[in-house]
């Protein structure tokens, strides 16, 4: 297994840089397999479950990579990490984006978009999540702006149906109509504004968009704003039905 110094551990969770966290360690503020450790140069096995018991200033240590947890975003906020204005990091504790490797989104919504975005610093999980060869559904609760026609259904699920701008057509979707303005969408990929794009294509607008699950995972209880992190269990539901 491979060993990590606790200085370097520290500082790749955000606590604070290597020289920080050092002087903390030495003061006496770290505890790791039920003793005080005050070398900062001491190795420790990259154990999840080791670590987890360990404390620094009094709180559990946070969770080592890979780290995932899925958060119910608000309007207004954005999951790009290169826009101006709110982004869905700020909503996270100031050490987090700190980490290093870094959390990035499996999956983002946009601005006016809300619901269930998961932040992952493990890449290959990511990949496995936004691929369409992983057959991950994604559902999202929609409200347009005019009366349905009643064959949104059949034409979203003919795998056909070309996008203005876009070279090959989508994949497949369900869409299961609730009302004269709502329903269920159900894709497999991901492309820019796509649901949006899908209703506009057919003269309409999309008002509110909510994803509330990927995969076999729900947004459940989270509150909006707030987050959770994910267990293995949760990892595992997301890729448990198709």
């Amino acid at each position: 297994m491979k060993r990590i110094r606790i200085d370097k551990l520290l500082a790749n969770l955000g606590y604070g840089s290597r020289r920080e966290v050092s002087m903390a360690v030495r003061s006496g503020v770290f505890i790791a397999n039920g003793n005080t450790q005050t070398d900062p140069s001491t190795t420790l096995p990259l154990d999840p479950v080791l670590l987890a018991e360990a404390t620094y200033r009094g709180e559990k240590l946070d969770p080592v990579s890979p780290f995932t947890l899925m958060l119910n975003k608000p309007r207004t906020y954005t999951c790009s990490r290169d826009e101006q204005g709110l982004l869905v990091y700020d909503l996270l504790p100031d050490r987090w984006n700190a980490r290093s490797p870094a959390l990035s989104s499996a999956g983002r919504l946009d601005k006016d978009s809300t619901g269930l975005v998961i932040l992952t610093d493990d890449g290959d999980f990511l990949h496995r999540v936004i691929s369409p060869k992983h057959h991950v559904w994604k559902q999202y609760a929609v409200t347009v702006r005019d009366p349905l026609q009643g064959n949104e259904t059949d034409l979203f699920a003919a795998g056909d149906f070309l996008l203005d701008a876009d070279a090959s057509p989508l994949k497949p979707a369900r869409w299961v109509q609730k009302d004269a303005h709502s329903g269920i969408m159900s894709l497999q990929e991901g492309r820019y504004r796509q649901i949006r794009r899908m209703f506009a294509a057919l003269n309409n607008e999309v008002v509110s968009l909510h994803r509330f699950s990927i995969g076999g995972l729900e947004l459940g209880d989270v509150a909006e704003g707030e987050y959770r992190v994910l267990t293995t269990q949760d990892l595992e539901r997301i890729f448990s039905t198709s």
